[in-house]
């Protein structure tokens, strides 16, 4: 069985990590580059960075953040915000980005995807994709969960996955920082609907979410920001409780 993945989230905005809750009310959680040494320290499986204000402002990811981010990771370092060409990718994985992570300009222009996966191959492409329950059913929200679609979670999960993305990092807008657990059932469905990795995220805040997303979510990895940026939850703690509920981590 492959190992979990734990990976912190960097959410980015005006060169500060930010946090808020269900998308709104961001607070300052400190220097991103800070942050990003001492998760690969303490033994994080991999790193995203999101520069969350790139798609709404209309510009390019920071690069030079990237960079100077890159040079402190011995870990996998995903990077999203702002990306809708393949010269954007190109870019970022020249300042040291391993991965590729797009959003809103692959719902508005989905071909993006197979041409991301075609110039730099699948396992560089990850999906994000933010959702919140509208009348019951999943729908997909853009501009870092501001301008609500039509489009179906499930619909848009299975498209990804045929045009080629090779990871799917999906974020409940309902459950974002809001410490109550992840969207278990939809990870749950999402995992049977796809053959590529998910990445649960929104709704972290103890150990047992974790345990519980990997076990009833069917996820591959589990991402989180507050609790890790604020010390609430130490990754080797959570790591070796894990490991002791027979979840394989890589210790």
């Amino acid at each position: 069985m492959l190992t979990k993945r734990i990976i912190p989230c960097l959410d980015i905005k005006d060169g500060r990590t930010v946090k808020g809750i269900n998308f709104v009310g961001l607070r300052d959680a400190g220097d991103p580059i800070a942050l990003a040494k001492r998760y690969a320290q303490e033994g994080a499986d991999e790193l995203v960075f999101l520069d969350i204000s790139a798609t709404e402002e209309r510009r390019k990811t920071l690069a030079d953040l990237v960079k100077r981010i890159a040079a402190e990771l011995d870990i996998p370092f995903t990077v999203g915000g702002g990306i809708s060409r393949v010269e954007d990718v190109g870019l970022l994985l020249k300042n040291g980005a391993d991965k590729v992570s797009i959003n809103s300009a692959a719902v508005k222009r989905p071909k993006l995807i197979n041409e991301l996966a075609a110039k730099f191959g699948s396992q560089c492409v990850v999906v994000a994709i933010d959702a919140k329950q509208i009348d019951g059913d999943w729908k997909v929200h853009l501009v870092g969960g501001k301008e609500p679609t039509n489009i179906s979670l499930w619909d848009w999960a299975q498209e990804v996955e045929e045009r080629g993305a090779g990871e799917i990092l999906f974020t409940s807008m309902d459950h974002d920082g809001t410490k109550n657990g992840f969207a278990n059932k939809a990870l749950s469905k999402l995992a049977s609907l796809v053959n590529i990795p998910i990445i649960a995220s929104g709704g972290a805040g103890s150990i047992n979410d974790f345990a519980d997303t990997f076990l009833e979510g069917n996820t591959d990895a589990a991402l989180a920001a507050s609790v890790f940026h604020f010390k609430e939850i130490e990754i080797e703690t959570l790591k070796q409780e894990l490991k002791e509920q027979g979840i394989p981590v890589r210790i």
